[in-house]
């Protein structure tokens, strides 16, 4: 007794396709916007904290994300930039914005995790304040906001990876957008309509031939 199997329809390979798409372009869509907010928001935020020993005592100190490091907010924008940008081009082109996008990702984590423990920016900050160049800052603590914008890379990275494995699948922007490079060519004028010569000699062309005098 033979069996014989059933193949998949074309039609329901296309919708599940389909569906896939658009569920993965949502998923990316969503991490890759929120990663970029999350990681520019962090790195607004105080990253970490010490004093510096000056004649009158303790100086306390203070550190902003973006006075530690500027990577990960540049790298979020660049993100979000790519993240957009994967809708305007097509095939290869796709694959590697979306590689872009998966290399900001990157980056802007290392860059964070790096940054927690990071002391520079306040060692700079103790010298000003004590006149000693060689002064570094003391009781050094961090919070929890690289770690943060950490999170916010790995949630670009993730966008990334789901434009590299599914990006295919994704609408692209409408070719009635692009613009080519060939000139526009114009009709000539109807000597038959009077509306039309005089839009012609508006434009400075000869209605009597639709060309261009110049």
């Amino acid at each position: 007794m033979e069996y014989v199997t059933a193949l998949p329809h074309p039609r329901s390979e296309a919708a599940g396709s389909a569906r896939t798409g658009r569920r993965s372009l949502a998923v990316a869509l969503l991490c890759g916007a929120l990663g970029a907010a999350v990681a520019l928001l962090a790195t607004r935020q105080q990253w970490s904290e010490g004093t510096a020993s000056v004649a009158g005592g303790a100086f306390p100190l203070t550190a902003k994300g973006s006075d530690v490091t500027g990577v990960p907010a540049a790298l979020a924008i660049v993100g979000l930039a790519a993240l957009v940008a994967v809708f305007a081009v097509r095939r290869s082109g796709r694959y590697a914005v979306a590689a872009v996008l998966a290399l900001s990702g990157v980056g802007t984590l290392v860059a964070a995790l790096l940054g927690a423990s990071d002391s520079a920016a306040l060692d700079q900050q103790a010298a000003q304040v004590s006149g000693d160049t060689s002064a570094t800052v003391d009781a050094l603590s961090h919070t929890a906001w690289p770690y943060v914008a950490a999170a916010g890379g790995a949630l670009i990275l993730l966008a990334g990876l789901l434009a590299l494995r599914y990006g295919r699948l994704w609408p692209a922007m409408s070719g009635r957008y692009e613009r080519s490079g060939a000139p526009r060519q114009r009709r000539g004028a109807d000597p038959d309509r009077p509306e039309d010569l005089w839009k012609a000699l508006d434009r400075g062309e000869d209605p009597t031939t639709g060309a261009d005098p110049a």
